[in-house]
């Protein structure tokens, strides 16, 4: 029975350090958001987040609308991507869409510290639906990150870094708002 017990308690001091590191090396990969957001993972260009039950598609697109406007954003561009699947005769399984937004207070240290960054200008929320984890589809809000984008620049400035995060986050907020249909 002791020789059971030391051999469990060797197993689990050997288990906890790999833990550990695991833990902390998850941690070095994510941040988080709150606000009942998901995490963020720093290593993934897409930050995906659902929308909560009970806020149609309307109500996601009123809500950008308003909301991005309060937050000193302009929408230049919409590109109703599932109309375009239709109208080659396929079903595009949900809505499927790409909304651009420009806040040019927050982006323009990127571009003029790195004008090449223009490439991933203006910023883009994707609503689309997909399968939930029960197979129903689901409505999302996707964004490509800023942050992860200034990652393609050799050497970024201080101050294109400070400015991408500033814009990551308030399109993270836009998100939070318009996933709850907020105005």
């Amino acid at each position: 029975m002791l020789a059971k017990l030391t051999l469990l308690y060797c197993l689990l001091a050997c288990l906890a350090p790999a833990s550990q590191a695991w833990a902390q090396d998850a941690a070095l990969h994510t941040r988080v958001v709150g606000h009942g957001m998901p995490d963020i993972d720093l290593d993934n260009a897409i930050y995906e987040v659902p929308v909560n039950n009970g806020v149609s598609y309307q109500d996601v697109v009123d809500s950008l609308k308003s909301v991005s406007e309060g937050m000193n954003f302009v929408n230049p561009a919409n590109f109703p991507i599932g109309d375009h699947i239709k109208q080659r005769g396929q079903d595009p399984q949900g809505i499927k869409e790409v909304r651009s937004f420009c806040n040019l207070s927050m982006g323009t240290e990127i571009m003029l510290d790195h004008p090449e960054f223009l490439v991933f200008a203006p910023c883009r929320l994707a609503i689309y639906e997909k399968p939930d984890a029960s197979g129903k589809l689901r409505l999302f809000l996707g964004l490509d990150r800023p942050t992860h984008d200034l990652k393609n620049i050799k050497h970024p400035t201080q101050r294109a870094q400070a400015a991408a995060q500033q814009l990551e986050d308030a399109l993270i907020s836009l998100m939070e708002k318009a996933r709850r249909g907020d105005f």
